[in-house]
This record gives structure tokens, C-alpha cells and sequence, in this order.
């Protein structure tokens, strides 16, 4: 998990304390919950479109392209 802070008004901390002592789950919880409510019924798709492909007319090893990336930025910091 990944720690995020968040600002809340003073009215809405005195509720989600009440609701977290109540229901015996934690305010962390709640927040989660809330989040991924408001996500799953967000209009917006759930998904983002596929990256598209290129065909470059051979395939190359991931140790090729990165070789080849190297070799640019050299190329282009030798320009500076």
C-alpha cells in the first residue's frame, strides 16, 4: 500500500471517527472503501485504451533496444 495524507473538514473527521467506532473498522478502512465506491461508479472507463503497436520490420532483444537507446542519448548529450 502506498501512505497518502488528506485533509479533512473538522465535520467530516467527527463523522468518520463516529462511524469507525460504531462499526469496528478502522478510519483507514472507511476511507478505502469510500474511495473505491466513488471509482466504481465514476462514468469514466475503467480501463485505458491499448497502447498502440508498431511493427518495425524486425524484432529486436530487449538488450538491443536498450543498447540502441543508450546510443542516442550519447549521440545527443555529444551535441550539447
Amino acid at each position: 500500500m502506498v501512505k497518502t495524507t488528506v485533509y479533512l473538514p473538522d465535520e467530516l473527521e467527527t463523522r468518520l471517527d463516529a462511524e469507525a467506532a460504531a462499526t469496528g473498522v478502522s478510519k483507514a478502512e472507511l476511507i478505502r472503501r469510500g474511495i473505491a465506491m466513488l471509482l466504481d461508479a465514476s462514468d469514466r472507463p475503467k480501463h485505458d485504451a491499448p497502447l498502440p503497436v508498431f511493427h518495425s520490420g524486425r524484432s529486436r532483444t530487449a538488450q538491443e533496444m536498450n543498447d540502441e537507446i543508450y546510443d542516442h542519448i550519447k549521440q545527443r548529450s555529444r551535441r550539447r
